[in-house]
């Protein structure tokens, strides 16, 4: 199992008051898988996609990637362990704005373990031609993908992707996810993504339906759906 997560607690503490987040999520994944955490907001999926990226911790329960159990990892180890092993997708880019497409993949490349080729990474988003662009130049769709370009030139172990479709229009929304499943293919990344879109989850080869800090269904599809077909 390359992604495991067991019995996984997490709260939050306000003064006296004490909210539970999570409430002892089970979850897995296979390497090279596609895995969708389907939820509302407030539901406790973005702080569980947190702490399984090394950026928040849990107050009980173990997370293992890739047989590094990353719930017993110092401060220091977390920081390895997210520069060596994950590409991160975000919803809205945070790309560096004076730095030009091509800068803003370099910059990652090079505090990277084994990054990929940084020109072959933008011919695969299709962003080749737009290298020497600066990010208020382009589309938020051309912006999603350089920020995926940013992710994958890592050459990361595991892709997380938080709503990376949720600031962007229908049509634009199916390219990316396209491109997330041909990034899925031609590079065999395992991709773990947060969504309320309950549409996506049809692309995926396990989806984990989350409410109030819990996982309310586990589903594992037999056969996925091309991008190019999902509607809603």
């Amino acid at each position: 199992m390359f992604l495991k997560v067991e019995n996984l607690k997490k709260s939050y503490k306000t003064g006296e008051i004490i909210t539970t987040v999570l409430k002892g999520v089970e979850m897995d994944l296979d390497k090279g898988e596609i895995g969708v955490i389907l939820g509302p907001s407030g539901s406790g999926k973005s702080t569980l996609l947190n702490i399984i990226g090394g950026i928040d911790r849990c107050d009980s329960g173990i997370v293992s990637v890739d047989n590094i159990e990353i719930t017993k990892l110092n401060d220091t180890k977390l920081t390895d362990y997210r520069r060596e092993n994950l590409g991160f997708i975000f919803q809205f880019y945070n790309l560096i704005p004076n730095l030009t497409v091509g800068e803003n993949i370099e910059v990652v490349s090079n505090i990277s373990i084994s990054p990929l080729n940084p020109d072959e990474v933008l011919e695969a988003v299709g962003m080749i031609d737009k290298k020497h662009r600066f990010p208020r130049e382009l589309s938020g769709g051309e912006q999603q993908r350089v920020s995926i370009a940013r992710a994958i030139v890592k050459n990361p172990k595991l892709l997380l992707c938080d709503e990376p479709t949720g600031a962007l229009d229908f049509s634009t929304s199916r390219e990316i996810l396209k491109l997330l499943q041909k990034i899925n293919k031609d590079f065999g990344s395992t991709i773990l993504m947060i969504t309320h879109n309950t549409a996506i989850s049809a692309m995926a080869n396990k989806v984990y339906k989350v409410r109030s800090g819990e996982i309310l269904e586990s589903l594992v599809n037999k056969t996925t759906t091309p991008a190019e077909r999902i509607e809603w």
